[in-house]
């Protein structure tokens, strides 16, 4: 018997809810292909079970995840400076967002909101996470399970010595908060936000 082959894609974890959703339509798929005789002609059921795998997974990769009005292609970068932003935001949001402060917990209305709609950056109305995508985290801050595909941009924050990932809006730049990998599934991960850098859109 022919030893089974290791697949490239063995170890990916998906990170996402619309990579989750790929992988268990995807999954059949792959472990067929691992089976130890992967080299014998496959027969029909199974023919049609990876056809159908790959075409959902590849509908659902281009579909994406969140509202289409949601999906663009390219984000346009808005400048401004320092006194535009001032008399643009208040002074907390301004604290937050252009100076990447951090509001005390428990005091956002958004942390206890339970409607349905969209969170948009406060700086520029962008929409950065769907209500779908919120639960309570118990610290006091609106905290997500993932962002909408390609608001968000992440660097490294230092400063509290021990490295953190920051993440700001995609369009304007605008401080929102931090990202940690103690969220629930399917993604793992907690998108902690400051409620004073986000506008809540009703449905």
């Amino acid at each position: 018997a022919s030893p089974s082959r290791s697949l490239p894609l063995a170890g990916w974890i998906p990170t996402g809810y619309r990579e989750l959703k790929v992988w268990y339509l995807l999954k059949p798929t792959l472990e067929l292909a691992a089976r130890p005789h992967y080299n014998r002609p496959m027969n029909r059921r199974q023919f049609l079970l990876g056809s159908f795998g790959l075409i959902a997974a590849g509908l659902i990769s281009r579909k994406g995840f969140g509202k289409s009005e949601d999906r663009i292609v390219k984000i346009e970068k808005i400048h401004k400076t320092e006194d535009e932003w001032r008399k643009r935001l208040t002074p907390e949001q301004f604290h937050v967002l252009r100076d990447e402060g951090t509001e005390q917990p428990f005091t956002s209305p958004l942390n206890e909101n339970k409607q349905k709609g969209r969170y948009a950056c406060a700086g520029c109305e962008l929409p950065l996470f769907g209500s779908e995508m919120k639960f309570d985290s118990g610290t006091g801050w609106p905290s997500f399970f993932t962002s909408i595909e390609g608001r968000l941009e992440t660097r490294l924050d230092f400063k509290l010595l021990l490295p953190r990932t920051e993440y700001h809006c995609a369009r304007c730049g605008g401080h929102q908060g931090h990202v940690f990998k103690d969220g629930p599934p399917p993604t793992g991960q907690r998108w902690c936000n400051n409620g004073v850098a986000l506008k809540f859109i009703p449905a």
